[in-house]
């Protein structure tokens, strides 16, 4: 279940950025586009906290399961 929901957590933090760049190559810079950028790295910055491991090779992941 955990490996679904950060699955979904990268797909929706790479379609923020998607939409991010489509606002801005579609009305310039603007401030929802900065805020959708923001959101993906916070989403990229979770996910990383999740999954990559410490100096003795556990993560957040594997002690879940």
């Amino acid at each position: 279940m955990l490996n679904a929901v950060l699955s979904i957590a990268m797909l929706s933090a790479f379609l923020l950025l998607y939409g991010a760049w489509k606002r801005w190559s579609r009305d310039g810079a603007s401030q929802q586009m900065w805020l959708m950028i923001a959101a993906a790295l916070v989403i990229f910055a979770n996910v990383a906290i999740w999954v990559v491991p410490d100096q003795q090779g556990k993560s957040l992941v594997t002690e879940a399961q």
